[in-house]
C-alpha cells in the first residue's frame, strides 16, 4: 500500500465560545495523514519554515507517517491560520491568514513517492494538483479536495483536473457553487458527469453524499454531543475514508465505498471532540471499530 497525500501543514490559532489554542497542529496534511494512518501507512508531502517543532515531525513518524516529503525552508515560516467559532460550532470567522513558506509551495515528490498507487490531492490550486499528477504515473486511485476560492478564480484549470481525477470531496456549497444548481442532488450528479468515478459531499453535522454513474447515497453525521473544536474536521473525513480504501487495496466498488464514508465520518466524529489531534493520540483503532458497530446498529430500520 502506498498512500500519498499532498497539502498544508500548519501551526492554528483556534478561539471558541469556551477556550483559546494557540500553535495547534494542524493543516489539511497532518489531519489527513493522521486520520489516514489508523489504516494504512502514509506518505506526506508539505512544507514547513524552520520555526516548525521536531516534536511534531516525531509525532507524525510515530503514526506510520513518512515525513520524507516534509520539506523545511530555512529561514522561513510556517503557514500560520487562526479563526474564531460562533457558539453554534459551525460558522467561523477566518481572523487571520498567513501563508509563509505555503504561499510558495511547488511540491517536489521524492523518488520513493513517485510509485505511490493512492493518491490524495488535498486542498489546493488545480495548477499545483496537476503537477502532482504529473509526479505520479503510478497512480491507481486520485481523489481531489477543492474549495469555493478555486471554483471562482481556477475554473477552467479546476475543470481540466476533474478529468484526470477518481474522485472529488466537495461541501455542499461547494458543489452549488461548481454546478449552478440549486438541488444538491442534480449538483452532484452533474459533477460526475465532468469526469470524476465519484463525489462525495460533504454537510458536515449532517453526514454525507455519495454520488456516481449508478448511485446516490446519504449517510448521516455520527451522533455526538460533545463538539469541542472542528476544526480540521473535514480532512480527518477525508483521511479515514481514503485510508481505508488503501487498506482494503481492491477493485473500487459501491460497497466498499459507502463503508469508507462510514469511516470518514467516524473518524471525524472522533476528530472534533478535542482540540487538534488530541482526541485522535488517545484513541485506537479498535474504538473506532466499535463506534462503527454502534452506528451501523443505529442505521437499521
Amino acid at each position: 500500500m502506498s498512500l500519498l497525500v499532498v497539502g498544508s501543514v500548519a501551526l492554528d490559532g483556534i478561539e471558541t465560545p469556551t477556550d483559546r489554542r494557540v500553535d495547534v497542529l494542524g493543516g489539511s496534511a497532518v489531519h489527513f495523514s493522521y486520520a489516514a494512518s489508523f489504516f494504512s501507512p502514509v506518505r506526506l508531502v508539505g512544507v514547513v519554515g524552520d520555526d516548525w517543532p521536531s516534536e511534531h515531525t516525531q509525532l507524525l513518524q510515530s503514526r506510520r507517517i513518512d515525513t520524507s516529503g516534509l520539506q523545511v525552508v530555512s529561514g522561513g515560516k510556517t503557514f500560520r491560520w487562526s479563526g474564531k467559532y460562533h457558539p453554534n460550532m459551525n460558522d467561523r470567522d477566518t481572523l487571520d491568514v498567513q501563508l509563509n513558506v505555503f504561499g510558495e509551495f511547488r511540491p517536489q515528490l521524492p523518488e520513493s513517492y513517485r510509485d505511490s498507487r493512492w493518491v490524495f490531492l488535498a486542498n489546493g490550486s488545480p495548477l499545483t494538483q496537476m503537477s502532482v499528477l504529473e509526479q505520479t504515473p503510478s497512480a491507481q486511485l486520485v481523489v481531489a479536495d477543492t474549495m469555493d476560492l478555486w471554483i471562482e478564480t481556477q475554473n477552467a484549470d479546476l475543470l481540466k483536473l476533474l478529468q484526470r481525477v477518481d474522485g472529488l470531496l466537495l461541501n455542499d456549497g461547494e458543489a452549488i457553487q461548481l454546478t449552478g444548481e440549486q438541488n444538491l442532488i442534480r449538483a452532484g450528479r452533474k459533477i460526475c458527469e465532468m469526469g470524476p468515478k465519484f463525489v462525495v459531499v460533504k454537510k458536515g453535522e449532517h453526514g454525507a453524499v455519495l454520488f456516481s454513474e449508478n448511485d446516490t447515497w446519504a449517510l448521516p453525521a455520527y451522533p455526538t454531543s460533545l463538539i469541542v473544536d472542528p476544526t480540521g474536521a473535514g480532512d480527518s473525513f477525508a483521511g479515514g475514508m481514503f485510508g481505508y480504501l488503501a487498506e482494503c487495496d481492491r477493485g473500487l466498488d459501491s460497497g466498499q465505498l459507502k463503508r469508507a464514508i462510514a469511516y470518514g465520518i467516524l473518524v471525524a466524529s472522533f476528530q472534533v471532540e478535542d482540540f487538534g489531534l488530541d482526541r485522535l493520540k488517545e484513541i485506537s483503532r479498535a474504538e473506532i471499530d466499535g463506534r462503527l458497530e454502534e452506528f451501523t446498529q443505529m442505521l437499521q430500520v
